[in-house]
């Protein structure tokens, strides 16, 4: 018999695998063989020398880029120097092949040279060049026409992740737009609206216990958390995972659709579940944990509100208890059994049952959620299941355990080019910013969740979309944003700010060309997903912008100048002025720091490792509930949320959407479960984040395209059925659209699930057949009840050969 390899032994393996695929692809991918950066006297040679940059894309980590540059041309990229730390020891915060391939991004043909004038129809991509002042000048025109027909609410900034600056930016625009006056605002965010819109009905507020401490605990259950591909790079979280699981060696389960490269590196154990469907696999954990006496139902109530009956709030209905729920004894009657829910699930029965116990065993079980989960239509229900699981467990506030969410790094504290105060109160879900422009009348906080004001006054008439590609290739159901965005009479402006030629660049009015991030100087912070050490990275501007590119704070500050507001805008300093400030004062509140003519050198500038106490969630509340409340209404656990019972029945809800009190599992339209739709498209599909691009962000590479090509994921089963072999090209389709994209047959996927990489940029042909793969094309614009969020994992497809 083999012996067993280690984690570590595997991950070294797999390295030196990588290392050969690198070497055999030297002349066709543009990333360094070596792992080591070279020494810094090697590459000042022959008159390269080195700059300091970062990718600033967001795929939630950070990492820091060593351009050497020769005669004002990008050479090559590598890694930052290693650095030593408590945490770590020797490590280097190094950028994945996406991080890498910035050189050909920079240079990339389809770059965005000058600012463009439309001339053709919206989407046709047909413009004119025009001067820099010609486009300054018509957007403040734009500004003030807008404003004195229509008023500020009908200014929008549409939201983006394309580009995480602090000095330029989203930053620079949202300033310039309060200083003359406000603009309509968004809350939530395309990856993230039900999580962070359910967490506060369960915890008050968003936190999780860092992967520190993984350290500490013997086992270690992920619902859809896929860091191997999402969280890659050295600056997120995957180092922090790996090295705890090599100190405690706990057992991995990784429950997710697919068998992902997260399941692989991880040594876990794959749980293949229905997408939509965690809600009951949670709901059958917890019955046989009530079943088998395998909780605690003392503790359970000291920290939690609704668990049963003893804990309701006064005004909810007897039988209205988590346990009710699940035990049958609620209102639908309905009991939920192991075997319930592997009939959803597709998980089985005994399985489900051994899971349950071995969570009620553990010593410190770490539980937690990824983001992709709650995607979907009912995604909030996904939530707070999920974050029901180690409250009920006693697995919370301790070392080795989680709350059940996803942790946020902890930041650096760099700060942001300032603001300041928006006259505009009134704020839309992020997700509903087409119903914003189509229906603005519809658009009410009872019925579509608006903030700040009962309702919507206007439309959008002028929308501002910076660094991003969801006015078109990220939002749902592509064909209908496409009718929406040509209809000039609704949207009457549209200025767009890119790097590159991307399908949402093709409805701009005005297409100004924004600095890549090798082309930026700023100061930036350590990303979202940094995890416990945290650093911050000063940007130079490895190379001269080329032709006419500009930082987003100059043409702010000149369209404040055609406002007469240059000087309140700028406050007399540069951009570059705004990051030495910045440095000033996070080095008031560390001055060990070096001085900035220095610290502006060195790429990445320091390391903050956040303490023991700070990584774990809860654990003041753990250690004495009534002494450190947490920020929900009762001050504990709200498995049962009176105020969302409440908000149940103030809001109007389109037919079939439900708000429940407690977390259960709501049958979303396009499932396994809708039997009438499924005769028709019987397949479910969801989307992954893949290696080769950060949602639509270098998708353009096509070295990163050799590297990982987009295809959609099928099982032998039903590609043997559809007579399909790997490497065919499908049309993937239903009412919505039909994409064209190469099939991967796997047993990496459940039978009845396929899945797509999202963020390839969609591209029609004569047919309307989106032969640029998009998922977007597919997927369904019906957003989830509560948050008004994103259900872009929430469709049914078929699937034949091209």
């Amino acid at each position: 018999m083999l012996n067993p390899l280690s984690r570590r032994d595997a991950v070294k393996n797999a390295a030196k695998i990588g290392s050969a695929v690198a070497l055999s692809n030297a002349i066709s991918l543009p990333f360094s063989a070596t792992a080591q950066a070279a020494p810094e006297k090697a590459v000042t040679n022959g008159g390269e020398i080195v700059r300091h940059s970062a990718c600033l894309v967001n795929c939630g980590s950070r990492c820091a880029l060593k351009v050497i540059v020769k005669d004002d041309r990008i050479v090559r990229i590598e890694p930052e120097d290693a650095i030593d730390d408590a945490v770590f020891g020797q490590h280097q915060i190094r950028p994945c092949l996406r991080g890498r391939s910035n050189r050909w991004r920079v240079y990339s043909p389809d770059r965005i040279k000058y600012p463009l004038r439309r001339v053709g129809k919206r989407g046709e991509g047909k413009f004119k060049r025009i001067s820099w002042d010609e486009a300054t000048a018509f957007i403040a025109a734009e500004l003030k026409r807008v404003s004195e027909r229509y008023g500020r609410e009908a200014i929008y900034y549409n939201y983006q992740s394309g580009a995480y600056y602090h000095t330029q930016g989203s930053p620079a625009w949202k300033r310039l737009l309060n200083l003359t006056g406000g603009y309509l605002n968004y809350h939530n965010t395309y990856s993230t609206a039900q999580i962070s819109t359910a967490t506060p009905y369960t915890h008050g507020k968003y936190v999780g216990s860092h992967f520190t401490q993984i350290a500490h605990s013997d086992l270690v259950v992920f619902f859809g958390m896929n860091l191997s591909e999402t969280r890659m790079s050295g600056g997120g979280q995957v180092e922090e995972l790996r090295r705890a699981l090599e100190a405690s060696k706990a057992r991995v389960i990784i429950i997710d659709p697919r068998y992902t490269d997260s399941v692989i590196a991880e040594h876990a154990e794959w749980l293949p579940i229905r997408p939509t469907t965690d809600a009951a696999l949670v709901a059958g954990l917890a019955h046989t944990l009530i079943s088998e006496n395998l909780i605690d139902e003392a503790l359970v109530n000291h920290y939690c509100v609704g668990f049963d009956r003893s804990t309701l709030p006064q005004n909810a209905a007897p039988n209205a208890s988590y346990k009710d729920y699940v035990m049958g004894t609620g209102d639908d009657g309905v009991e939920k059994t192991p075997e319930w829910a592997a009939q959803i699930t597709g998980i089985p029965a005994t399985r489900i049952r051994q899971l349950a116990r071995e969570i009620a065993a553990a010593r410190a079980c770490y539980i937690g959620q990824g983001w992709g989960p709650q995607r979907h239509a009912n995604g909030e229900q996904t939530v707070r299941a999920i974050q029901t699981l180690p409250a009920i467990t006693g697995h919370f506030g301790l070392p080795g355990t989680n709350n059940g969410n996803w942790p946020y790094g902890t930041p650096y504290g760099v700060p942001l080019l300032p603001i300041g105060t928006n006259p505009v109160k009134t704020s839309i879900p992020c997700y509903l910013w087409t119903d914003a422009i189509l229906n603005p009348e519809k658009m009410t906080a009872l019925t579509m969740g608006v903030r700040g004001a009962e309702k919507l006054n206007v439309g959008i008439k002028l929308l501002f979309n910076q660094a991003g590609n969801t006015l078109l290739n990220q939002h749902g159901e592509i064909n209908r944003t496409r009718k929406i965005l040509a209809d000039e009479a609704l949207c009457e402006t549209i200025i767009v700010i890119e790097n590159h030629m991307t399908p949402s660049a093709k409805y701009a009015d005005l297409l100004l060309p924004e600095t890549s991030y090798l082309e930026a100087e700023d100061l930036v912070d350590s990303s979202y997903a940094a995890g416990s050490h945290n650093y911050m990275i000063a940007l130079q501007k490895t190379i001269t912008p080329m032709w006419e590119v500009r930082s987003t704070y100059d043409i702010c500050a000149d369209i404040a100048g055609h406002l007469g507001l240059r000087e309140q805008y700028t406050e007399g300093r540069t951009q570059a002025q705004w990051a030495e400030y910045h440095y000033q004062q996070v080095r008031e509140k560390r001055p060990y720091l070096p001085q900035w003519s220095v610290a502006k050198n060195k790429g990445i500038i320091d390391q903050q490792i956040a303490t023991e106490r700070q990584s774990i969630a809860f654990i003041d509340f753990r250690e004495d509930a009534a002494a450190h409340p947490l920020q929900t209404p009762s001050g504990k656990i709200e498995i049962y949320s009176q105020a969302l019972a409440d908000l149940a029945r103030q809001w109007t809800l389109p037919q079939g959407d439900r708000i429940p009190a407690v977390p259960e599992f709501c049958v979303v339209r396009e499932s396994h479960l809708n039997k009438a739709l499924t005769a028709k498209y019987p397949l479910q599909l969801s989307g992954f984040h893949t290696k080769g691009h950060t949602h639509s962000t270098y998708t353009n590479v096509l070295a990163l395209h050799e590297a990982v090509p987009d295809e959609v994921w099928i099982n032998p089963v039903d590609a043997s059925a559809r007579q399909l072999s790997c490497g065919d090209i499908v049309h993937v389709f239903n009412d919505r659209g039909v994409v064209e994209i190469p099939c991967k047959v796997t047993n990496r996927i459940l039978p009845g699930v396929v899945a797509m990489p999202q963020g390839a940029w969609t591209r029609l042909n004569n047919e309307g057949i989106d032969v640029g793969g998009c998922i977007n094309t597919l997927t369904s614009h019906l957003p989830s009840p509560l948050a008004k969020g994103n259900p872009q994992h929430t469709n049914l497809v078929e699937i034949k050969r091209a």
